[in-house]
C-alpha cells in the first residue's frame, strides 16, 4: 500500500513539474499605454527551457501592418506579423513573471520586462523598463482567448 501511495505521489510531482505555464498558448490584445487603443494580438509560447516568448499574430491598427523599420539586427525590416516581441520571460510563481525582454516595434528599442496576471486571468499587467523598474512604462493587455 505504501509503495502504491509513493508511486502515485511521485507521479503527481512529475505531472506538476511538467505542467505547461499558464500563459503558454494564450493570446492577448495589446493596448497602447498612450492612446489606450488596441494594437495587436500576441500569442505566448513556452520554450523548451521553460521561458516564454510572444509573437504578433494579427495587427489591429490600420496602416501599421508594415515592416519593423526602426528595429535593429535580425528584426530590421521584418514584417510585424509573426514578429517575436517578448523573449525570455520566466514564471516567478503566483502569476508573476520576470527577467524577460520586450521589443517596441514603434521605436525599435528592447526593454527589460516583468508582469503579473490580474483580474482572474483576464488581464496581463506588464512593465517594460531600462535598468530599474521605476524607469519604465506600464501596459495592460486583455486576454483574447
Amino acid at each position: 500500500m505504501k509503495k502504491i501511495a509513493l508511486a502515485l505521489g511521485l507521479l503527481g510531482l512529475t505531472v506538476f513539474a511538467n505542467a505547461a505555464d499558464p500563459l503558454n498558448g494564450t493570446s492577448w490584445k495589446t493596448i497602447d499605454d498612450k492612446t489606450k487603443q488596441p494594437k495587436a494580438i500576441v500569442k505566448f509560447t513556452e520554450q523548451k527551457n521553460g521561458t516564454l516568448t510572444a509573437s504578433i499574430q494579427n495587427i489591429l491598427t490600420k496602416g501599421e501592418e508594415n515592416a519593423c523599420t526602426k528595429c535593429e539586427g535580425p528584426y530590421h525590416n521584418k514584417s510585424l506579423k509573426g514578429l517575436r516581441i517578448v523573449s525570455g520571460l520566466k514564471n516567478a510563481g503566483g502569476g508573476s513573471y520576470e527577467d524577460g525582454t520586450i521589443l517596441d516595434p514603434q521605436s525599435g528599442k528592447t526593454y527589460r520586462l516583468k508582469g503579473q496576471i490580474a483580474d482572474g486571468g483576464k488581464k496581463l499587467e506588464l512593465r517594460g523598463f531600462i535598468g530599474v523598474a521605476v524607469l519604465g512604462r506600464n501596459q495592460t493587455w486583455i486576454r483574447a482567448n
